[in-house]
């Protein structure tokens, strides 16, 4: 499922950007507010992890990986291990 929102035309025109760019900004600005994970900010931004990856390194925004996190990849984790 996919959501849309509306954006007026002055205020995309306003920006300067097109529309994937904005997408992109919101998907770095979300990922730095701590609203989206890594894997989902990736995602809606359209890059590939390498991709997001260098983008965050150029803008300076902080990977945030904590005990959640890893709780959370630990299945993923344990499954390479066993290989």
């Amino acid at each position: 499922m996919a959501y849309s929102i509306e954006i007026p035309a002055e205020v995309v025109h306003a920006t300067r950007m097109t529309l994937e760019e904005m997408r992109l900004e919101l998907a770095l600005t979300l990922f730095q507010q701590g609203k989206l994970s890594f894997g989902k900010a990736r995602e809606m931004a359209g890059l590939t992890v390498w991709e997001f990856q260098l983008l965050l390194g150029q803008r300076k925004i902080p990977v945030h990986y904590d005990v959640q996190d890893y709780v959370a990849d630990q299945p993923a984790i344990d499954a390479l291990t066993q290989q």
